[in-house]
C-alpha cells in the first residue's frame, strides 16, 4: 500500500495531477479541496494517498490532509458510493461542511452534488452519522497546506480548465459550462473558478 507521496509537482489538471518522485511519475486523482492547497508547478508537495486496486487498473488518490483521506475511506465504505463519487463529494464541500450536513440531516445540500440523488443522500446521512460521531468539527475543517497558491491564468484558459474539471467530477458538459459562466472569472485561476462554481451550486 502506498500511504504517502512526497516529490515535485509536475502537472495538475483537476482531478488529476502528476508527482515526480526521484524520476518516477505518479499519476494521482485528488478532490478539489486538495487542489486548492497545491503549490505552483515544479515545487515540492506531500500528499496522503490511498491506493485502489481493481482487476483492470490501479488508481492512486491523493489528499492534502489525513482528515480528508479518512473521510474518503469512510465514504467509499458506504453502499453505492465509489471512489469517483467520494471525490465529487470532497470537491463540492469541505470535510467540515459534509460533517455538518450529516449531523443536521441536511440532504438538500448533499443532492446538489453530482451523482448524489435523494436516496444516496439519505444513505450517506444514515451510514456516516456514527462514523463521524467522534470527529470534531475543528479536526474535520483543518486542512494543512500541501504547498502554496496557484498563479492566476488567462481568463479563457482558466474557464476551459474549470469546465473540463467539473465534467471530470461528474457534471454534464452543459451544466459545467453554465456553472462557470455564472461566476466572475476575471483574474482568477481555474481552481478559484471551480471553488466559486461549486460553492454557488451547493448553496442554491
Amino acid at each position: 500500500m502506498i500511504g504517502r507521496i512526497q516529490g515535485i509537482l509536475v502537472s495538475k489538471q483537476p482531478p488529476q495531477l502528476l508527482v515526480d518522485v526521484h524520476g518516477v511519475g505518479y499519476e494521482i486523482e485528488a478532490p478539489m479541496s486538495t487542489f486548492y492547497q497545491l503549490p505552483e508547478l515544479n515545487q515540492p508537495v506531500t500528499l496522503q494517498t490511498h491506493l485502489v486496486v481493481r482487476e483492470d487498473a490501479q488508481q492512486l488518490y491523493g489528499f492534502a490532509s489525513e482528515q480528508e483521506r479518512r473521510l474518503f475511506r469512510s465514504l467509499i465504505r458506504v453502499n453505492g458510493v465509489g471512489a469517483k463519487l467520494a471525490l465529487a463529494i470532497l470537491s463540492g464541500m469541505s470535510a467540515g461542511e459534509f460533517a455538518r450536513c450529516v449531523h443536521d440531516n441536511d440532504s438538500r445540500s448533499l443532492v446538489q452534488l453530482p451523482g448524489v440523488g435523494k436516496k444516496t443522500a439519505e444513505r450517506l446521512i444514515m451510514e456516516m452519522r456514527d462514523r463521524l460521531a467522534d470527529w470534531e468539527d475543528e479536526e474535520l475543517a483543518a486542512t494543512p497546506p500541501a504547498g502554496g497558491v496557484a498563479p492566476a491564468a488567462g481568463s479563457q484558459e482558466a474557464d476551459r480548465e474549470a469546465v473540463s474539471a467539473l465534467i471530470a467530477l461528474g457534471y454534464k458538459p452543459q451544466e459545467a459550462s453554465r456553472m462557470v459562466q455564472s461566476v466572475d472569472s476575471e483574474g482568477r485561476n481555474s481552481e478559484d473558478i471551480i471553488r466559486a462554481a461549486l460553492k454557488a451550486a451547493v448553496s442554491r
